[in-house]
């Protein structure tokens, strides 16, 4: 952990002050700050009423292109408590009971495309994705401090996140994000512990573009297996004596998985085109004449403040810089063609060991020995390295009347290394596998203007292991106006035919180990429409989708409810040879009258086949809230949320692969469901910060003891959860 802190500080030591400049592009959100410092008195000429304008623009890139994509900055106060939760901000997330742990979105519709290595991926949370990942352009330097816990020293959690963003000029911006976040548990060996920081810088000029970011992370979590008996929670009567938490028996001790991974991305462009001019915005024209505002005539106003108690002259407030008409046009650059190169580089080393478990627990050892030498412990270990490479030429759109889309073509090179356990003469010997892709593809996209947008993008593999992969995408919205709001209509589509994951043909450990070499390409077709009107502040949403081949995670073992133990676990991958058809209907519907609000998102589910992909057929969550204001100033959520979702048998947790898992096993399946998780909130926000306290799971103390996510990990009881976080303009 020291090393981590070092990292922190060395970051906060170095940032660099950097002078930041009025940036009047169009669409760019500011807010003139023109008060004066907080200390008067303050005698450091450099400081002395020093006007720090805050204003602060973000978006996220595409993965492939680096294309820009507008993005809201994620201050919001609203649904701020739900955000802290590994169980999402809506509790649509399986989780193990503790915070930050690995979890399972219960909407199928909502589950992305698996990666390579699949063993971070229930960390997904945690880890900022290269088009998750928020880029900047401020007006000023700002930092944000977040900090949330629960608990004690015994069985707490701590959570700190730090942000900054700065700008060296108009088309340069940087910034840095440090995520730590630690939960001790309040069942045995339950802990987690993450720490993760990301560096990002962008570049947007006139005929260079480019998007980087660096990023690291250690993830570490202590795997108990579960309780050894549901009983305990569910009917604590049936036992003599009474258990605390901490006291109930579980599976495993002292076993730990643990993920080492390295990222970085790159994407960057040079454009081709011309310059025209055009007529300034009204908020252009606005900044450009608050920059244009003389020295002198600054000092006056300095004066008079000083010298009238903050009565400012309404003459000198009036009295604003004349500017010239020809000042008024601006010179636009009209990219025509681009040369697009984007970089992907992930490195990972993951470890599963492990010293306790119970007698029997595993049905199959392939071999004797870990690395250290010991026939009683677990030392399994894989690596991964990936390296991407795209090159892309792009005819961009609007560059005149008759361009209404733009038009991309595009070739990928992928090379991956994989290395595992072999057994050679009882002793395991890492051995290194290498794999090569290339694919073609083009893209047509329409993405200006308020109407009609679309985006379609089509991948074939023609070289290499996925050979004969396919990935078509189709996304369109038509957006207008009805009753004074508008009225949105998207539509989304794909068809993919994927190759399954190198950990789903070839997994190699002490316990589990599977060698799939003749499976079929998995293949999804789906369809989704999305209705919305912000007036009524409602959305439907409805989507079908098949899948052949569908290949997941199984898991079985035996129980033995006398003694209290799992035997025999096996683990494996399997190939549904048949279709199943998914249907998902989404209703999401906000009331208000007057103060009080109550915002709704219920989801119906129907499988086709629930043994090979359980879903539950409802799921539902409700927030009751007051809204309301203290002073003007101190906005004010008051109420409570709820998430419940109907009996199914959820999928169990596999710690050795770190893998939600079907309950293969029909004498030992566990059904979960028909239990409301409740939680109740003050949710505060005054000026640039947001602080709440909350109450977790306050059904779990009345009672009602079916408090499961996951089968045998039940949850928390209910515990206090405080938190704050707070934007500070340099």
């Amino acid at each position: 952990m020291r090393k981590y802190l070092l990292t922190l500080l060395l970051l906060v030591g170095l940032t660099p002050a950097v002078a930041q400049e009025i940036i009047d592009d169009e669409g760019y959100i500011a807010e003139w700050d023109r008060s004066r410092n907080f200390n008067p008195h303050d005698n450091d000429s450099t400081r002395q009423n020093k006007e720090v304008p805050k204003g602060i623009y973000v978006w996220t890139v595409d993965r492939k292109f680096g294309d820009v994509r507008p993005a809201e900055v994620d201050t919001l106060p609203h649904l701020y408590p739900n955000t802290t939760l590994t169980t999402g901000k809506f509790g649509d997330f399986n989780t193990l009971g503790n915070n930050y742990t690995a979890r399972l979105n219960r909407i199928v519709a909502d589950r992305t495309v698996g990666e390579q290595f699949i063993f971070t991926e229930p960390y997904d949370f945690f880890v900022n994705a290269p088009d998750k990942l928020h880029y900047t352009n401020t007006l000023s330097p700002i930092t944000n401090l977040s900090y949330d816990n629960c608990g004690d020293k015994t069985n707490g959690e701590d959570h700190l996140r730090a942000k900054f963003a700065v700008n060296a000029n108009k088309q340069t911006g940087m910034g840095f994000d440090i995520d730590y976040a630690y939960a001790r548990g309040y069942f045995s060996d339950q802990a987690t512990s993450h720490f993760g920081t990301t560096l990002y810088a962008s570049y947007l000029g006139d005929h260079y573009k480019a998007h980087v970011m660096g990023s690291l992370y250690h993830e570490k979590t202590s795997e108990n297996g579960g309780i050894t008996n549901d009983n305990y929670i569910t009917h604590p009567e049936s036992f003599e004596e009474s258990y605390l938490e901490n006291e109930i028996p579980t599976v495993f001790w002292q076993n730990w998985n643990r993920n080492d991974h390295q990222h970085l991305f790159l994407s960057h462009r040079y454009c081709i085109g011309f310059y025209h001019k055009t007529k300034m915005t009204d908020a252009e024209i606005k900044a450009k004449k608050f920059a244009m505002e003389s020295k002198k005539e600054k000092e006056e106003k300095e004066a008079k403040l000083n010298a009238d108690s903050l009565q400012l002259s309404i003459d000198v407030l009036e009295k604003e810089p004349e500017v010239p008409e020809d000042s008024m046009m601006k010179t636009d650059f009209v990219p025509v063609t681009s040369i697009i190169h984007t970089l992907e580089l992930n490195n990972h080393d993951r470890i599963y060991q492990a010293y306790g478990a119970q007698n029997d627990f595993y049905a199959n050892t392939y071999f004797l020995r870990d690395k250290s030498g010991s026939q009683d412990s677990l030392f399994d270990e894989t690596k991964h390295l990936q390296i991407k490479n795209t090159l892309a030429l792009a005819l961009l759109e609007g560059f005149n009347k008759w361009a209404k889309a733009g038009l991309k073509i595009f070739a990928t090179h992928e090379y991956r290394t994989f290395e595992m356990d072999n057994s050679i003469e009882g002793l395991p010997v890492m051995k290194k596998i290498r794999e090569n892709n290339v694919s073609i593809g083009g893209q047509i996209i329409k993405s200006q203007g308020h109407t009609l947008h679309y985006n379609a993008t089509g991948e074939l593999w023609m070289i290499g292991e996925d050979a004969g992969q396919m990935k078509l995408d189709f996304n369109t919205d038509l957006n207008f106006r009805l009753f004074g709001d508008t009225i949105t209509l998207a539509a989304h589509a794909n068809f993919y035919r994927l190759n399954p994951t190198f950990y789903q043909r070839k997994y190699h450990s002490k316990h589990f180990w599977w060698d799939n070499g003749d499976m079929s390409k998995e293949t999804r077709t789906r369809i989704e429409g999305i209705f919305s009107y912000r007036k009524t502040k409602t959305a439907l949403r409805v989507a079908v989708e098949e899948i052949q081949n569908y290949t997941y995670f199984g898991m079985s073992y035996l129980i033995d409810e006398e003694n209290e133990t799992r035997k025999y676990l096996t683990a494996n991958v399997t190939q549904h040879s048949g279709n199943i058809n998914i249907l998902t209907a989404q209703l999401q519907q906000r009331l208000r009258l007057g103060i009080l609000n109550w915002e709704n998102i219920i989801t119906y589910q129907n499988s086709s086949d629930k043994e090979v992909l359980p879903v539950p057929a409802l799921n539902i969550f409700s927030n009751l809230y007051l809204d309301f204001k203290i002073a003007k100033v101190l906005s004010v959520e008051l109420g409570g949320n709820a998430t419940f979702f109907t009996e199914y048998e959820a999928p169990d947790f596999c710690p050795q692969i770190n893998q939600f898992a079907i309950q293969e096993n029909p004498d030992s399946r566990k059904t979960l469901g028909n239990y409301p998780f409740v939680n109740i909130y003050a949710n505060l926000h005054l000026k640039r910060a947001r602080f709440f306290v909350m109450w977790n799971n306050v059904v779990g103390n009345l009672g009602n003891k079916q408090q499961f996510l996951t089968p045998h990990y039940p949850m928390n009881n209910m515990v206090m959860h405080i938190g704050v976080s707070w934007n500070f303009f340099n």
